[in-house]
């Protein structure tokens, strides 16, 4: 699964179309790759307890719905998956 700066703790996203570095302070786009300073978020599509049914749903634990790219920083269940 590849990396994107949408997926960065330190994106600050503006628009739909684009963001800002809390680090560098740049204008960058959301599917831009991680940069060597990119900090993993806590999300619904890197949690052991998550699996996708369609492409941008899926469900927790099998009986919650929750989207791929949901945060899931305040969640008490949220395990990393290993090859993460």
């Amino acid at each position: 699964m590849a990396r994107n700066c949408k997926d960065c703790k330190f994106y600050l996203p503006v628009d739909v179309f684009h963001g800002l570095c809390k680090i560098s302070k740049e204008k960058i786009l959301p599917d831009d790759t991680f940069c060597r300073d990119a900090v993993k978020l806590q999300k619904c599509k890197f949690c052991l307890h998550f699996t996708e049914d369609k492409e941008f749903l899926g469900n927790c634990k099998g009986t919650t719905l929750a989207y791929p790219d949901m945060v899931a920083s305040k969640c008490i269940d949220f395990e990393w998956i290993r090859k993460n």
